[in-house]
């Protein structure tokens, strides 16, 4: 790892030692998600207590994110990545045993707690490695937490699905690689945050912006984050179900084209970060979410072949302006870069999970193609973007 002072550009060793930790994180949480056919046969779930355990999971990270993050932007904790990897160790020997409902409950509500620490945490160690590029370095962590997510329900199929309950445990391991990849960044993370490489990527800057543009700017993220994850809610995990019940696909077969989705937004993740750097992050947002929906108000009318092609579209434009985002809320609020990061990646599990529960319960009363029809309308909640000020030049 590059020494404290000797290295004033982007370090790509950090970044891709964060990325792949994320690939591994996000992979074991999307584990979850993919297991959702298995459980909801063995312990005869319905729709609505499906949505409840990605709530759990989602919730026990959102509520936690923004706490952790404001505190660790006043007192850095290096240290504690690999501690909270550790929650999700445990969460995944939890859920390869977990004997009842309650059980897969609490493993949800423990693997979600790992996720409470390590993205805010991440998300420093990430502008701190930036050198300014800052929309790069985010892309760079988060497209591993795509990839990863991707390779959850493909692993799934492989592996869980012909071996059972019990072959999740072996997922633990990469909680262990992710740990000792952690304890090597937390390193470098204490050797440079007090720095000037530290100092000037997390401290306060002036923004050129009032209070109130900047409380109305995070409102209208608000409402894009919103239409995002709660449409995305319904792809993440309701597709399998959807293209089961519709197409009559078999379990594997639905989590291949759920894994085209996920690839579709690691892709998507990759290019929006740099892109925003270039363009402006505005162009970005308003780009994404509103550019996603024609495909989304097609989807539920398309034959099996469009529907694929579809969402490998609509996670490929969506997906990108996660990064952009994030970056421009951290703009908005510098010197805080914890806490926004933290409150964001809580909001979006946060709506992710409330998203699960409502459309679970909601295809509980209708039908999951009902319910695709209704969230065909959510991307269009992305008009709002233009009403997000443009950033100016930040004074020295």
């Amino acid at each position: 790892m590059p020494a404290p002072g000797q290295d004033t550009g982007v370090v790509y060793k950090i970044l891709a030692a964060i990325s792949v930790s994320h690939l591994l994180n996000d992979m074991m949480q999307s584990v979850l998600l993919a297991l959702y056919p298995v459980l909801k046969g063995s312990f005869s779930l319905s729709f609505a207590q499906v949505g409840v355990i990605t709530l759990a999971f989602q919730f026990s990270s959102s509520l936690l994110q923004p706490l952790i993050g404001a505190f660790t932007d006043k007192r850095p904790k290096p240290y504690s990545l690999p501690v909270g990897m550790g929650f999700t160790f445990c969460g995944l020997l939890l859920l390869s045993q977990a004997w009842n409902f309650p059980s897969v409950v609490a493993a949800a509500a423990l693997i979600g707690m790992g996720s409470s620490v390590f993205h805010p945490e991440s998300s420093r160690v990430a502008r701190m490695a930036s050198a300014g590029q800052h929309g790069l370095a985010q892309s760079i962590f988060q497209v591993g937490g795509n990839i990863g997510s991707s390779l959850g329900p493909l692993l799934a199929a492989l592996i869980i699905v012909p071996l059972g309950q019990g072959s999740v445990a072996w997922f633990s391991l990469a909680a262990l690689a992710a740990m000792l990849i952690l304890t090597r960044v937390s390193r470098w993370y204490a050797a440079n945050v007090n720095t000037e490489r530290g100092r000037s990527s997390l401290g306060r800057t002036e923004t050129g912006l009032s209070r109130r543009q900047v409380i109305g700017a995070l409102g209208v993220l608000l409402i894009l984050i919103f239409s995002k994850y709660f449409y995305l809610a319904g792809l993440n995990s309701y597709l399998t179900f959807y293209l089961m019940d519709r197409f009559g696909l078999t379990i594997q077969n639905a989590q291949y084209c759920l894994f085209v989705f996920l690839f579709a937004v690691a892709v998507g993740t990759l290019v929006g970060g740099p892109v925003g750097d270039r363009i402006g992050r505005k162009r970005v947002i308003w780009g994404s979410i509103l550019g996603a929906a024609p495909f989304a108000l097609a989807l539920p009318y398309a034959n099996l072949t469009w529907t694929i092609v579809l969402i490998f579209i609509i996670g490929l434009v969506i997906a990108s302006a996660f990064s952009a985002i994030l970056v421009y809320a951290q703009e908005l609020v510098p010197g805080k870069t914890g806490m926004i990061s933290g409150l964001f990646f809580g909001l979006a599990f946060g709506m992710a999970g409330i998203g699960a529960a409502a459309l679970g319960s909601l295809a509980d009363a209708t039908s999951i193609e009902f319910v695709y029809k209704v969230c065909s309308f959510l991307p269009i909640l992305g008009f709002a973007a233009f009403l997000l000020p443009e950033r100016r030049r930040i004074r020295q």
